[in-house]
């Protein structure tokens, strides 16, 4: 009796969970093998880590997300911190993503923002960082949006990708808790608009530590790495996802390459062997 009893409370948790998942939205990257990783998808709303070393793909990736959200009508916002808008659209053409057909039609933005931006509302906000650790006023919240958001009105941005933390990291040298306020408040903004972030970070070529300071990996909902090692006098990428809330995904580093047409995952080829940085 107690065993029938056992089973049809499992059953019950079963189709509750299945009716959750039917309610929940997932996103598609449309990168060739990478989306097999997942169950279902990228939780919709999600902000993800996209960490690695240089020249690992970071980048590609995160400017192929938006390429193939774009061309089925999300609205995309690409900021950078480093290379200019005219190198990131050479960059995609590169790829052959038709970056000017996407920002023609309203789907993708590129915009440059310089660190002295960060600097400044920083600064400006400086005096303050410690009564808003002490009250509930969250006026640095305020000053993000400008940097977040284009000048055009109605353009709500679906997916975001910021190129990089690194670089805003770099401006608050030597004042860390400074920055950790001003990512939680970054992330707190997200949230808030509800768009899906892809925050493209820095790091050694077989990190431990997959953002500037750490804190940023506990307040995403994931975290994808990019490995860019030598084994034996071969050079080999690989990709994995190290963490993604609500969402099943696999537990394993797999291969993948840069083609002419963007990056190609290859799921069912774990990397293996010795690795050395």
């Amino acid at each position: 009796m107690l065993k029938e009893g056992y089973q049809i409370s499992l059953n019950m948790k079963t189709l509750e969970g299945d009716k959750m998942e039917l309610n929940k939205e997932y996103v598609q990257t449309g990168i060739h093998g990478f989306d097999k990783l997942f169950k279902h998808g990228i939780p919709k709303g999600s902000t993800v880590l996209i960490a690695g070393g240089t020249g690992s793909g970071k980048t590609n990736f995160a400017l192929q997300i938006l390429a193939n959200q774009a061309k089925k009508g999300g609205n995309c916002y690409y900021m950078g911190f480093e290379e200019s808008e005219d190198r990131i659209i050479e960059h995609m053409n590169d790829f052959g993503w038709e970056p000017e057909e996407l920002i023609k039609t309203g789907n993708l933005k590129i915009k440059r923002f310089l660190t002295s931006e960060i600097y400044y509302y920083d600064r400006k906000e400086e005096g303050e960082i410690q009564a808003m650790m002490t009250k509930e006023i969250d006026p640095l919240l305020m000053e993000l949006e400008p940097l977040a958001i284009t000048e055009d009105v109605g353009f709500k941005p679906d997916f975001i990708v910021l190129d990089s933390l690194t670089a805003i990291s770099s401006t608050f040298r030597g004042r860390e808790q400074s920055y950790r306020f001003y990512v939680e408040r970054l992330f707190r903004f997200f949230e808030k608009i509800g768009s899906t972030n892809f925050l493209v970070t820095e790091t050694d070529q077989m990190p431990e530590v997959f953002s500037p300071t750490g804190v940023e990996e506990f307040l995403a909902d994931g975290v994808i790495v990019f490995y860019n090692f030598r084994k034996e006098n071969v050079r080999e990428s690989a990709i994995e996802v190290l963490k993604m809330r609500g969402e099943n995904h696999q537990k394993k580093i797999v291969a993948f390459k840069i083609t002419d047409n963007g990056i190609k995952v290859f799921p069912e080829q774990e990397v293996f062997g010795v690795i050395h940085s």
